[in-house]
Formats: structure tokens, C-alpha cells, sequence
């Protein structure tokens, strides 16, 4: 049976212009990761992507709100974002929702044929991470790192275009997971200072460590043992998905090239020095990114002359 799609209808350009311009500035100031890359992207395509990531980093804030202490609360907001989405997306009249990114989102939907499940998909992502537990096999991992991080690849192939069927979309995943994983090791000590751990049980068990030890900035070989093993694993999927550049459209790769190479930099760089990343959050400067999109972009040049 098919996906269920959204509607093919117009939004107001009065209403798209400022939405559009809103999740710009949602995205600049906070996926300092992904702007740049995501500013290497014809107009259209980098508006797609900037209202993906203001409505990933809306239902996340609503994941987080401090205002609400009680989980069922949290859980509920992110239930009736998931019906509002269904209904913004899906109707033929602009949403009452006071959230300024919904003309943008549904435009973004619309043109390029997003489905509605990847949506549901991302709810479901940050409800399970609301609901957390420890995850007790690598299998639960990735299948966590799928729902917040893999979906989101899915629906940036269909701003992106791409070709390759199936495949291609599990390269997606696969990039994505890698992101994600990435993400995980960098973040050890400050999910660890909110009591969480992302490292699976059998992992912790396998190398002697104890989860309470990510957060208290002491090395051992046993940490640093079980930090060379997660970052090997994060290498195999960069690794993996490295044909999925050469199935997007051209005008889309240095985008993915660029915000990559930001990722790999970072693990990379942790690879180095493991242990850093239980005192310090390790990333790249303004500069490093910067000088990675050029070099991204200059590659491209350099391709289309030759």
C-alpha cells in the first residue's frame, strides 16, 4: 500500500516568506554542524532543509520544555504536535498552530513529496527518547540512532533527489546513524551529568565500565578501551554510506560532502584523544568548518571543468 502524501496546494507567499525566513534563523543559530553545509544548497532545496531542521528542533524543544515536569505532560505536547503535523500538512487551509514554521514545512512537504510517516517517524524518535532507558544491545542503539537521526536522512533525499531506490535510502540511514553515533560519543559526559548513558549495556559489560564513570571525568583503560570500540563502529557506517553522494543530484552533494566532512572531523578528532571527551565538548571552529565547505565547494568547481 502506499505512503500517504500531502496534499498538492499553494501556501500564501505572504505567509511563506517570513516562515521561510524563521527557520533560517532557527537553523543558524543552532545546528552550527549542519548550516554550513546546508548554505551550499540551491534556494529551494536549502529552505526544504532549514524548515526540516527548525521542525525537528521545535518537537525537540517541546521534548525538553522545562516548564513541564511531568513526563505523561511532555509526551502529550509531542502527541498533539504529531496531530497537528497530520493536519497541517494534509489540509488545504493554512494551520492556526502558532507555531511560524508551518508554511514553510508545508511547502517544503508539498514540493518535494515528502511522506507523512517520516514525520510520525521523528515523533516517534523523540518520544522514545523521553521515555528513556538504557539501551542494552547495539541493535537497540541504532534502531534509536534510525528514529532521531536515520528518518531524518530519508526525508533530506527527497529535498536532495536522489536515484537508486531502496538502497540509496538505506545508505541514508546509514549516514545518518553514523551522525548519531557520533553525536553519542562526543556527548558521554554531559548525558551522563543528566543521568543518561547511550552506550549499550553489553558494551559497558564487555569493557568493565560503569556508566556513572562517564560523568566524573576520570580516565581508565577500560573507558578509553570502550571508546576506541564505539568510535570504530561509528567509522564502519561512515564508511558504509559512502557511495550515497554519488546517487544525489549534483546540486545537492556538497551540501552532504560538507556537513559530513564536519562529522568525520569531530570523530576524528576524538579519535585522537578519546579521553577529551570526558572533560570537554570537542568540535571543530568557525574556521575548520568553514575552510571544510570551501574545500567542498572548490572540489566541486574543479569536477565541473573537467
Amino acid at each position: 500500500m502506499s505512503e500517504l502524501l500531502v496534499a498538492d496546494f499553494g501556501i500564501d507567499p505572504a505567509l511563506l516568506a517570513p516562515s521561510q525566513r524563521f527557520c533560517a534563523e532557527i537553523t543558524r543559530e543552532q545546528a552550527k554542524n549542519f548550516f554550513y553545509g546546508l548554505r551550499l544548497l540551491p534556494p529551494g532545496k536549502r529552505d526544504g532543509m532549514f524548515a526540516l531542521y527548525a521542525y525537528m528542533r521545535y518537537a525537540d524543544d517541546l521534548a525538553d520544555d522545562a516548564t513541564q515536569t511531568d513526563l505523561q505532560a511532555r509526551m502529550a505536547n509531542l502527541e498533539q504536535l504529531r496531530t497537528e503535523t497530520r493536519r497541517a500538512l494534509a489540509a488545504t487551509t493554512p494551520s492556526t498552530h502558532p507555531w511560524r514554521g508551518w508554511p514553510a514545512l508545508t511547502d517544503c512537504a508539498r514540493r518535494f513529496n515528502i511522506p507523512l510517516s517520516l514525520f510520525d517517524a521523528m515523533i516517534e524518535g523523540q518520544l522514545q527518547d523521553l521515555d528513556f532507558h538504557i539501551p542494552k544491545t547495539f541493535e537497540d542503539l541504532t534502531e534509536y540512532c534510525y528514529r532521531v537521526a536515520g528518518v531524518v536522512g530519508l526525508a533530506s533525499l527527497h529535498v536532495w533527489g536522489y536515484t537508486g531506490g531502496h538502497p540509496t535510502e538505506r545508505l541514508a540511514i546509514d549516514r545518518g546513524i553514523a551522525f548519531q553515533l557520533t553525536n553519542v560519543i562526543r556527548d558521554v559526559r554531559e548525558d551522563a551529568g543528566r543521568g543518561r548513558c547511550y552506550l549499550p549495556m553489553e558494551d559497558l559489560a564487555r569493557f568493565g565500565v560503569r556508566s556513572a564513570w562517564l560523568g566524573n571525568g576520570l580516565a581508565s583503560n577500560e573507558i578509553l578501551s570502550l571508546l576506541n570500540f564505539e568510535i570504530s563502529r561509528a567509522v564502519k557506517f561512515f564508511d558504509s554510506s559512502a557511495p550515497l553522494e554519488s546517487y544525489l543530484s549534483a546540486d545537492s552533494r556538497p551540501a552532504l560532502m560538507a556537513m559530513t566532512g564536519i562529522y568525520r572531523g569531530i570523530l576524528d578528532k576524538i579519535a585522537y584523544s578519546p579521553m577529551d571527551v570526558l572533560t570537554r565538548r570537542v568540535r571543530l571552529s568557525a574556521l575548520q568548518k568553514l575552510l571544510i565547505a570551501w574545500r567542498t565547494t572548490r572540489a566541486r568547481r574543479i569536477s565541473a571543468r573537467t
